[in-house]
């Protein structure tokens, strides 16, 4: 009991800072969180968070999610902006766009929407349009320069 106060309090995912709504709790409005948050209940609106939000399987959430790293195993319909990855878990609905350096998304969730991660990377090795090795000793030419040689010795009809 004396000296508890002093204790960094760690509640799981290594936060300080932990906060849930949880099943049964209905909020329509801006919220704006530090930490860690777990959802379970309805929320309609603007959520904004520095760190991470999980979204439980019973959660719905309709509205616009900023934040570092979300995870989703309920129903979202909205856009959600995630600065480090999205991560979408069974039985997780998401109707919307969704704008994340890293996405990733489980075998059974459903999606609908369109997934913007930025520029593509730049790649280290200059491509070889020669051909493609198939691994017995032999060069397969690549699908464009067939169709190249098929467009050069056959017009084409209409």
């Amino acid at each position: 009991m004396w000296g508890e106060k002093d204790k960094k309090k760690d509640l799981g995912f290594g936060q300080e800072f932990y906060t849930f709504l949880g099943k049964g709790v209905d909020f329509k409005g801006k919220a704006q969180f530090e930490g860690t948050v777990r959802v379970d209940g309805n929320f309609e609106g603007e959520i904004t968070i520095d760190d991470t939000l999980i979204i439980g399987e019973s959660a719905v959430i309709k509205g616009t999610i900023t934040g570092g790293t979300i995870v989703n195993s309920g129903r979202i319909e909205g856009v959600i902006t995630a600065k480090s990855k999205i991560q979408l878990l069974k039985p997780a609905v998401l109707i919307g766009d969704v704008h994340a350096p890293i996405f990733a998304m489980e075998e059974g969730v459903y999606f609908q929407g369109e997934c913007d991660m930025g520029s593509a990377p730049k790649l280290e090795a200059p491509i070889d349009n020669k051909g493609i090795p198939n691994g017995q000793g032999k060069t397969i030419p690549k699908v464009e320069q067939k169709i190249e040689k098929k467009l050069e010795t056959e017009p084409l009809s209409r």
